[in-house]
């Protein structure tokens, strides 16, 4: 069976196998018959793959590292663990979104505190989107079941839908910005989700307790390791299930 990961990946980043195989100093042949036998490269040989179509070793590769070693990897993808969404330091949230240059990721149900902490950041989001940054924003819509009963779980009733209304009248803004999505989901989140590129924040969720006092954990990509893709796999399946504003529902 051919490895297709591989191949989208070398073609969406805009390569060819020779191209790959001069990168990486191997024959072109060589990087075809890892493509189309699915062969598995050397340990050396993943990671410059890796790098170079910016994909992890586990999602090219699922068989070649084991659990047990993309557990440790995973371990070493941890930067940071906050107690609490409230002691991380604004400025590490303003050096995540100013060093983006790929994509920024957003999922949440209101995420009110970026734009409270920083009434810059529609304009740093619209100026990134017109860099060449995909700026998705995922948030919670008002009217779904899940983010009232999120409500009634911190003992404020109505309150979630009204951060969202609130957080709206920001991200308002960014309409018709070429790059920008912002869009509705429907779902129970156990986690928001932040992505900066290779970074990224995932704030927990936890029973009674609101997001700013909830842990929060920073992570970066290593190749090899799950952790990351782990969330990053979750943004993904939201995304798909996402809605444009003022939608009810997911289009058949």
């Amino acid at each position: 069976m051919p490895n297709d990961r591989l191949r989208d990946a070398i073609l969406r980043n805009g390569m060819t196998p020779a191209v790959v195989a001069e990168k990486i100093g191997v024959d072109p042949k060589t990087v075809e018959r890892w493509i189309t036998q699915d062969r598995t490269p050397y340990p050396r040989h993943r990671h410059a793959i890796a790098a170079v179509v910016r994909e992890s070793e586990s999602y090219l590769w699922p068989n070649a590292v084991t659990p047990e070693k993309a557990s440790r990897l995973g371990q070493n993808e941890v930067v940071q663990l906050y107690s609490r969404r409230s002691s991380v330091p604004y400025d590490v949230w303003r050096r995540l979104i100013d060093r983006a240059e790929e994509r920024i990721d957003v999922l949440a149900y209101a995420g009110l505190f970026l734009v409270e902490q920083d009434p810059g950041l529609i304009d740093t989001l619209r100026q990134k989107a017109l860099d060449g940054v995909a700026v998705k924003i995922l948030l919670g819509d008002p009217a779904q079941p899940a983010i009232e009963r999120r409500s009634v779980e911190e003992g404020a009733p109505g309150v979630m839908a009204a951060k969202i209304r609130q957080v709206m009248q920001y991200y308002d803004r960014l309409d018709g910005t070429p790059g920008v999505e912002v869009k509705y989901h429907g779902t129970t989140l156990y986690n928001s989700i932040y992505r900066f590129d290779d970074e990224m924040m995932v704030n927990t969720h936890v029973l009674g307790i609101p997001a700013p006092h909830a842990p929060v954990m920073h992570l970066r990509r290593l190749s090899g390791g799950d952790l990351f893709r782990t969330y990053a796999d979750s943004f993904d399946r939201v995304l798909l299930s996402s809605y444009p504003l003022g939608q009810t529902e997911v289009a058949a």
